[in-house]
């Protein structure tokens, strides 16, 4: 008999059925993966299991007996954690505090702030993490908040976790952390359900998978039985071809950005690099080098920020955001819910933000061009929504992650900055957003393009600048690229 057995679940939002009479399978002592693009219900089934949400109909049964976890604590009381893909902490309170909300340690109404801060050193050492429990959250890059969040899920010695794209922001080093602790709590006899769009993960991690589309199941089978193009076709019903992007052949333009001697106390020092017309620079780093810092310095979200940025040969004042903008710059954050979206504004008021002027005349809106620009973009990118006047928090993450971008491909940028441009996107929305910066690069747009993934550096770029710990290393042309070449100038 299975461990944990799901029946029949369904679920509906407003418009939209997320899941349609899907069952599965979760044994003890087994990593069962979850695949599916954007929107195909997985992280609503890890939801429903995690009391998140409530199915609208169907069962759950742990070891035989119906369960009914209706909240989060309901779940944590039979045994069931979650790591969610999108974080949420309370970003004023400390680590330690993040990580017993609801349970902290106290004497006579008093909380004890000793045995506070032991216990969340236990927590993160039992994930072989070692960081200063007494730092707020807000000061935490996000690789090591998804850390305390592993920690946190770890802690309540759950019999079942489900991992909602856990590597997504974090380093190769993390990540190998993570595969690890993995190890030993699949030794320990725990259930895990392991969701993410990453196929080396899977194949080494996982003993089973089972694929989700359009909210349906498709399939489960063991992990030996399958392949990568296998679970592709199962996953988008389609073939998908990640092809040699055409701007590697095409000469670049002229310099839209060069930055000279970029510094910021704390976080990086003298920054030096150029991008050009028709170009992808991709930045290699690990967690904690300073790209993102350097993007946000470069987009003028940093007012400490010295040194000198010309876009197209004119210098440009640093710390002004307004400023960048309009010298034709776009940045697409890392994280898209707290930097890159307004999550209770539509999909058409979130991509027509930074731009709505050019849909204003005389202080009113044409509402008309305004929505034929963002349905061409909706369709151009795929997603998947049932309007797009639908609220933009309603969606998967990696939908939420295409609005984002068509933020800005529909402003006319001369530089575009992507941070983590694929963060959480399934395999087949990453071709199509693969193939839009190859288009748009094509077109004279100069992109400086950030990725914790090697192979979509390898793959997109002309050149990569590589950094560490606030320096850059290194740069290397497409002749001389490797994943050796990349990793020897990271670390």
């Amino acid at each position: 008999m299975a461990f944990l057995t799901v029946e029949n679940i369904t679920k509906f939002f407003p418009g939209v059925r997320a899941l349609d009479d899907v069952s599965v399978e979760f044994e003890k002592g087994s990593v069962h993966a979850l695949m599916g693009e954007n929107g195909a219900g997985k992280s609503t089934l890890g939801k429903i299991i995690a009391g998140i949400y409530t199915a609208d109909h169907g069962t759950i049964r742990i070891e035989g007996q119906e369960v009914r976890p209706t909240d989060p604590l309901s779940a944590q009381k039979l045994g069931v954690a979650i790591v969610h893909q999108e974080l949420a902490f309370c970003p004023n309170l400390s680590i330690a505090e993040n990580l017993q909300l609801g349970t902290m340690p106290r004497r006579h109404g008093f909380v004890e702030r000793g045995r506070l801060r032991e216990r969340a050193q236990a927590l993160l050492r039992e994930i072989g993490v070692d960081m200063d429990v007494n730092t707020p959250v807000a000061q935490l890059t996000t690789g090591q908040e998804q850390m305390v969040q592993i920690a946190a899920a770890v802690g309540i010695n759950a019999r079942i976790i489900i991992f909602d794209e856990p590597t997504s922001s974090l380093s190769v080093h993390e990540s190998d952390q993570l595969f690890n602790l993995i190890g030993r709590l699949k030794a320990r006899g725990v259930a895990l359900i392991y969701v993410s769009h990453r196929m080396e993960e899977i194949f080494q991690l996982a003993d089973t998978v089972t694929v989700l589309r359009d909210g349906r199941h498709v399939s489960t089978e063991p992990v030996a039985e399958t392949s990568r193009d296998k679970l592709i076709r199962q996953m988008v019903g389609r073939e998908v071809l990640v092809q040699r992007p055409k701007h590697l052949d095409l000469t670049p333009g002229d310099e839209v950005l060069r930055v000279e001697n970029l510094s910021s106390v704390g976080q990086f020092e003298n920054v030096s690099f150029s991008v050009r017309r028709s170009e992808i620079v991709g930045m290699a780093g690990l967690v904690g080098a300073g790209r993102t810092a350097v993007a946000k310095a470069i987009f003028g979200l940093d007012k400490r920020a010295t040194g000198h940025v010309y876009i197209k040969g004119q210098p440009m004042p640093l710390g002004n955001v307004n400023r960048s903008m309009r010298r034709r710059i776009g940045y697409l954050p890392e994280d898209r819910k707290k930097e890159g979206l307004v999550l209770m504004m539509s999909i058409s008021d979130n991509i027509s933000l930074p731009h709505i002027n050019t849909f204003s005349k005389f202080g009113f809106v044409d509402h008309r061009r305004e929505l034929q620009e963002v349905e061409k973009l909706t369709n151009r990118l795929r997603v998947k929504a049932p309007s797009i006047e639908s609220i933009t928090a309603g969606l998967s993450g990696g939908n939420q992650q295409k609005v984002a971008i068509a933020k800005w491909m529909a402003r006319s940028c001369d530089l575009l900055i992507v941070d983590e441009p694929t963060r959480g996107v399934d395999v087949g929305a990453k071709a199509e957003i693969y193939q839009l910066l190859d288009e748009v690069a094509c077109q004279g747009l100069a992109i400086l393009m950030i990725s914790s993934e090697l192979p979509e550096l390898l793959s997109l770029s002309r050149r990569i600048i590589a950094m560490r710990e606030g320096f850059v290393t290194g740069e290397l042309s497409y002749e001389q690229f490797s994943q050796e070449a990349v990793l020897n100038l990271m670390a």
